[in-house]
């Protein structure tokens, strides 16, 4: 699962996500602002978050069968990703994407297919800009609001989480209020941009 966040950001909530089980790590390429990744390693939990099913053993099983596709999936992205240093929309790409994106391919692939990262480029410093400019408190309170809701099961999201993906998630709102305040903010954005993470 990946998270983008501004390289000023990634330093103020690297390592403080709930203790040892959540762990950033930053990555710099040129300058340029690279996604942060995080990795989960408590066993109640699957690898976004969510608490696992009651019937583990079953869950468990499940998932040993699939690591061979999922291993298998990974070995064929990275030996594309190899041979092609830009991703480039084809027939390869498309078929490898309805398969399934592996996590550890996951930023640099969605980042690419959806044109993020022409616009990242294209605007560099705007996100840092958006967070640095007085904000409007009618749109800070209503995001607020709406801050517990955002999957209520998810350990990462909840307030005894040292709120780390709360603070991005808000920061993230909170900057796109600012960038469209035609629309500002509408009850379920905040699930729409935790999509991102």
């Amino acid at each position: 699962m990946q998270m983008l966040l501004s390289h000023s950001l990634a330093g103020k909530i690297r390592n403080k996500c709930l203790g040892n089980h959540c762990t950033w790590s930053e990555k710099m390429d040129n300058g340029k602002t690279e996604p942060l990744s995080f990795n989960i390693t408590d066993d109640r939990t699957d690898l976004y978050g969510f608490e696992r099913p009651h019937d583990f053993e079953t869950y468990k099983d499940m998932m040993d069968a699939y690591a061979t596709v999922l291993s298998r999936r990974s070995q064929r992205w990275s030996k594309l990703l190899q041979e092609r240093p830009h991703v480039e929309k084809n027939m390869t790409v498309k078929r490898f994407v309805r398969k399934g994106v592996p996590n550890e391919h996951r930023a640099r692939i969605w980042m690419a297919a959806s044109g993020a990262r022409e616009k990242q480029e294209s605007n560099i410093g705007y996100y840092q800009s958006l967070l640095e400019a007085e904000h409007d408190t009618k749109l800070k309170e209503t995001i607020y609001t709406d801050m517990h809701r955002t999957f209520p099961d998810n350990i990462l999201f909840k307030t005894k989480a040292d709120s780390c993906l709360q603070k991005a998630l808000f920061n993230i709102l909170v900057a796109y209020g600012h960038h469209n305040k035609a629309v500002g903010y509408c009850q379920g954005m905040n699930f729409i941009a935790d999509i991102s993470f």
